[in-house]
């Protein structure tokens, strides 16, 4: 059986939409604590496209389930081997408790998470004010563990890419380079 060399279609399209809405959700979040005139628009922004996050990891990991990811090089070194796996299941891990831990304190506090128009999501905790100021600083440390691995994964990225050139960065590519051309 011959691994592929790239991630498959929806899996990279998944790829690079999350990475929009990710970092649009984490400028969206430190905007929210900066600025009083702006935070009901920035809320009203927020709270779906956590929605739409959780969705979208969901369909994730689903689609690396159905179809695995290729391997990575073989002389990777298992140090940097064992990372990259940890890394994947932080990111993972991180997209789905995030928009969790929102959902979750929103309840806690009895504020309606709105999807789109009139649909709203039923409370997942009852309300209680003191869960509330947990959860709410659990979803800031969160988000502060989200930017760090996003930074550590761009890291990774960029070294596979740039110095190291052994096809991992061009497996998610939205481009086909030469070198993955010829794989197939």
């Amino acid at each position: 059986m011959t691994h592929p060399t790239r991630f498959n279609l929806p899996a990279r399209l998944l790829h690079w939409s999350m990475a929009v809405l990710i970092l649009a959700m984490l400028f969206i979040g430190v905007a929210m604590v900066g600025s009083l005139a702006d935070y009901g628009t920035l809320v009203a922004l927020h709270r779906p496209l956590g929605l739409a996050i959780l969705l979208l990891a969901i369909l994730r990991l689903a689609n690396r389930w159905r179809r695995p990811p290729p391997p990575l090089p073989v002389d990777l070194p298992p140090w940097q081997r064992r990372a990259a796996q940890a890394s994947h299941v932080a990111l993972y891990g991180l997209m789905l408790a995030m928009p969790l831990v929102g959902w979750a304190m929103l309840s806690a506090a009895r504020i309606p998470v709105a999807v789109i128009g009139p649909l709203v999501l039923p409370p997942i905790l009852p309300q209680d004010p003191m869960l509330y100021a947990q959860l709410r600083e659990l979803h800031t440390v969160l988000a502060y563990g989200l930017f760090g691995i996003i930074l550590t994964h761009l890291g990774a990225a960029l070294l596979h890419g740039l110095i190291r050139q052994d096809g991992v960065f061009s497996s998610m590519a939205p481009w086909r380079s030469r070198r993955s051309a010829g794989n197939f």
